[in-house]
């Protein structure tokens, strides 16, 4: 059967098919360690009650028609408000599109940007920026950062590659390393944006950089969010912000997200997205403008979530850190943001007791799984090196209990 050329060369997903194997080993009564969805339990994490009562509210309002294609007016005013008090960027209500959470909003800026065979410029590991890319037929232009800088990229890695490039696509706190960029990276990236923008002649296109932050709210400790804009005011004619409710207030499946930057792109993004039809319902929308404007829970709600998350992370990170000193091939990055834990088990070459030899990082992957019962996701699934002993580790499922539990069943795993 012949069909387009999109869809015969889509890569298959990792993850989906990591998942797969994790929900058959749970359907036949193992016990496994489910590290490997960026998403929350809802009997650990659930969404506010506030937000949860204007849901309900709204829907026995009768709030179930559609909204308007760019998102319900009270919404984006609501948005508008909310972002300017928490973040100190000031933008219109015309200046935002809500949608049914950051993915379609993400489709539609490298639709509204990205023509065939033009430049799309990222770092690996990084979530779905491969995809996305080859859905509009860009040439990928990648930078694989390392632990060098916490797994975000420099700068200097990015400078070369910069050069008639279309798109640049950031995250911060990134996904799937649960890093940040530093004000003075950041800086230097918008420098460099700037510098390409200004050599550009008036009737070229511009380098725009698509900026997800989906994660800003969970920092830790001392680490501080930065946007382009915030740094460099000038980089508000050049970037395109995607955000969310999906991952500050455990809501990924309310699905309400938006995306803000320069108008004439947002109307482009929004007449694409008209056609596709990827609203937030409306009654999510009718209950997020409510929530957005009560500060009292929100900060009540955050200061909860945040310390139960960051508890996990650094328990596990400790934990890590131990089994290190203890002379394993392991390793983490210390916690900084979302609700990721970046991992190492470097285990290719040893040998299992049964004497098989591990001989690829897809065989560390599967020796976890079926040994010491941990499910984590491979930065080669996030578009790294297949030979990176680099993993993903998210706690959004994460019961307290079962972290010293799941530790031990390492320890007795690792060889």
């Amino acid at each position: 059967m012949k069909l387009s050329h999109l869809s015969e060369t889509l890569i298959g997903s990792e993850i989906v098919k990591l998942g797969g194997e994790i929900r058959e080993k749970i359907r036949l009564g193992e016990k496994i360690y489910n590290f490997t969805v960026g998403d929350f339990d809802p009997n650990v994490f659930p969404i506010p009650k506030e937000l949860e009562d204007h849901i309900v509210e709204a829907y026995r309002a009768h709030f179930t028609n559609y909204p308007l294609a760019e998102g319900n007016l009270d919404l984006r005013e609501s948005i508008a408000a909310f972002i300017k008090e928490r973040e100190g960027l000031d933008y219109s209500k015309s200046e935002y599109l809500v949608a049914a959470g950051g993915r379609p909003l993400i489709y539609a800026i490298f639709r509204a940007i990205v023509d065939e065979g033009e430049k799309v410029v990222y770092a690996v590991p990084s979530w779905n920026n491969n995809h996305y890319t080859h859905f509009v037929g860009g040439e990928h232009v990648v930078v694989e950062a390392g632990p060098d800088t916490n797994f975000m990229p420099s700068a200097a890695s990015l400078q070369p590659l910069l050069k008639g490039a279309s798109l640049l696509a950031l995250c911060s706190p990134q996904n799937p390393t649960g890093t940040v960029f530093t004000k003075e990276e950041l800086e230097k990236i918008c420098d460099l944006v700037l510098a390409e923008n200004a050599s550009r002649g008036p009737e070229e296109k511009k380098l725009y950089v698509l900026y997800d932050q989906m994660y800003w709210h969970l920092t830790y400790g001392d680490i501080q969010h930065y946007n382009p804009v915030s740094l460099r005011p000038a980089m508000r004619d050049y970037t395109i912000f995607v955000d969310a409710i999906s991952k500050v207030f455990a809501a990924t499946g309310v699905r309400v997200g938006w995306s803000f930057g320069p108008a004439a792109i947002i109307d482009k993004m929004k007449a694409i997205l008209g056609h596709v039809g990827a609203w937030a319902p409306m009654a999510e929308q009718k209950a997020v403008a409510k929530y957005l404007q009560e500060k009292e829970a929100i900060d009540h709600f955050l200061a909860h979530f945040k310390s139960e998350v960051e508890y996990r992370l650094r328990a596990i990170h400790d934990g890590f850190q131990a089994l290190k000193a203890e002379g394993f091939a392991v390793d983490s990055v210390a916690p900084q943001a979302a609700i990721y834990l970046t991992i190492k088990v470097d285990l290719v070459g040893k040998q299992t007791p049964e004497g098989k030899v591990l001989a690829t990082q897809s065989d560390v992957t599967s020796y976890l799984l079926n040994m010491a019962k941990l499910a984590v996701v491979p930065f080669y699934a996030f578009g790294a090196s297949a030979q990176s002993p680099w993993y993903r580790l998210s706690v959004g499922t994460c019961k307290k209990e079962e972290i010293p539990v799941m530790l031990a069943g390492l320890k007795a795993a690792l060889i």
